[in-house]
């Protein structure tokens, strides 16, 4: 036989919020003492995903139920959507519905009508409070506070007296050491995320959530104006990149970091495309030079542009193997039950157009290649070479290049005040660059020799690619095209 339900919640404990036991003493008034009791503890009211709301609701599909009564209306759902599919559940059950604090009954007319009037203002009230959350937020981040959330790695979150007002600042603790070598050592040209993250995983380093480190937490955390000591290189930066941002240019003073709020465009680099993105100076100290963090982002960056240049993790012939049949490229699949890589044609894996089969050993096939190019690379003669200016300090050319061409990107963008600072940036760098190309030429040196046996994965994928131009295999034959 059907039975009368008291549904109670509460998200959290506060002094003006009717606790749940409250709540079941008010509504036993309507519905008696024999009532069945569903109670939700520290769950919120904006989705329905909640034990004892989903086993009242199974109860209710089940015809257990004749009357749900609740404290109030907002206890039971806070969505209008929501709420409308669950009232048409509640009907097509026969189930009714009474609320304490509202006064209604939906066992008559107008108790219906006064439900969705309160429904209404319920959504409202939720929507208000999530708008006011957000201003909050905003208004918080504009003044350089840290806005909200876990403190970052590398922080801990404190309080601060601001203009007479107590505001939420980070500084630094014992993990900042740990965010100051991760960019020392990215910033090598020898290094990538995936080795950077295997060196602190193996030295026992914990990351920000987990033991492990991996690519993409290491990623945001290069990315992140929350390290860098801001000056004006790094306000053109973001402006460049298409940022909003909310501190004058004289206010990157080379000692405070930004805080960023909006998501980046992951399909879209280009100047402008991140309008939605907002920048402002913080109040806490950075811990990375801008020189350093600006030669990570254009790092990064350019992992972006190279994303497949190292594609093909099991051989450093990749892209060279074709099969000797059909003249498609030649795959090669992880290691089989005897420990080699089985290599399938993809004209007939991929289109079924090739017949061929192919038996070659990959290892027997590197030893051989790899004999062959120590052979050829031993017969050439080293070089004496007298590099230029511009080679012995290339990077950091290219790097001043750069940045004139973000400003000179922002200049056609910028306001009359703005301008003037872009155009004395430029004027700057300008000078940086040609007293870089005066200094004097270095002596002569010659060049070292290749060791293909010391070259990591990718140096021999490139000097294979030099000398072979393609390897075609056809059942247990290999034969090697050379581009010599």
């Amino acid at each position: 036989m059907p039975v009368e339900a008291i549904y109670a919640r509460q998200s959290v404990d506060k002094k003006d919020s009717l606790s749940v036991e409250g709540q079941i003493d008010l509504c036993r008034k309507f519905v008696g003492e024999e009532a069945v009791v569903y109670e939700d503890r520290g769950f919120s009211g904006k989705n329905i995903r909640r034990p004892a709301f989903l086993e009242l609701m199974q109860a209710v599909e089940s015809g257990q139920i004749q009357k749900i009564c609740v404290y109030r209306l907002d206890r039971f759902s806070r969505s209008i959507a929501d709420f409308s599919r669950i009232w048409e559940t509640l009907e097509q059950n026969g189930v009714e519905f009474v609320s304490v604090t509202e006064n209604f009954d939906t066992s008559s007319p107008m108790g219906r009508a006064m439900l969705n009037i309160v429904l209404v203002f319920a959504q409202l009230e939720r929507e208000t409070i999530a708008e006011r959350v957000r201003d909050n937020y905003r208004h918080r981040f504009v003044l350089g506070a840290w806005p909200g959330g876990p403190a970052p790695y590398g922080f801990d979150l404190t309080k601060i007296d601001e203009n007479g007002r107590r505001v939420s600042a980070l500084i630094p603790n014992e993990k900042a050491d740990v965010v100051v070598r991760i960019f020392e050592e990215y910033a090598r040209s020898d290094i990538s995320l995936r080795a950077l993250a295997r060196s602190l995983t193996q030295q026992g380093i914990h990351g920000p959530k987990r033991e492990a480190w991996d690519n993409v937490t290491l990623s945001r955390i290069l990315h992140s104006p929350l390290y860098v000591q801001a000056d004006e290189s790094v306000y053109w930066y973001y402006l460049t990149q298409g940022f909003q941002i909310e501190s004058p240019p004289e206010a990157f003073d080379g000692v405070h970091a930004c805080n960023m709020i909006g998501r980046r465009e992951r399909n879209n680099h280009k100047s402008g495309a991140s309008c939605s993105r907002m920048l402002t100076v913080a109040n806490h100290a950075g811990l990375i030079d801008a020189r350093l963090w600006l030669r990570v982002q254009e790092k990064l960056e350019g992992n972006l542009q190279l994303s497949r240049v190292n594609a093909g993790k099991y051989t450093w012939l990749t892209g060279l193997l074709k099969c000797g049949k059909c003249g498609y490229a030649v795959k090669v699949g992880g290691a089989g039950k005897n420990g080699k890589h089985p290599l399938l044609c993809s004209g007939r894996s991929n289109f079924s157009n090739c017949d061929g089969e192919i038996y070659v050993d990959l290892s027997e096939l590197e030893a051989e290649v790899s004999r062959k190019i120590k052979e050829l690379l031993s017969l050439c003669p080293g070089e004496t070479l007298r590099p230029t200016v511009r080679e012995k300090n290339a990077e950091e050319l290219l790097s001043i290049d750069r940045r004139i061409q973000r400003l000179l990107d922002a200049l056609s963008e910028s306001t009359e005040v703005s301008a003037g600072y872009i155009s004395r940036r430029i004027e700057q760098l300008h000078t940086e660059r040609e007293t870089l190309l005066s200094k004097e030429v270095p002596d002569c040196r010659e060049t070292p020799k290749i060791d293909f046996d010391h070259a990591d994965f990718a140096e021999k994928k490139l000097i294979a690619a030099e000398f072979i131009d393609r390897i075609l295999l056809n059942g247990a034959e290999a034969e090697v095209i050379w581009n010599i």
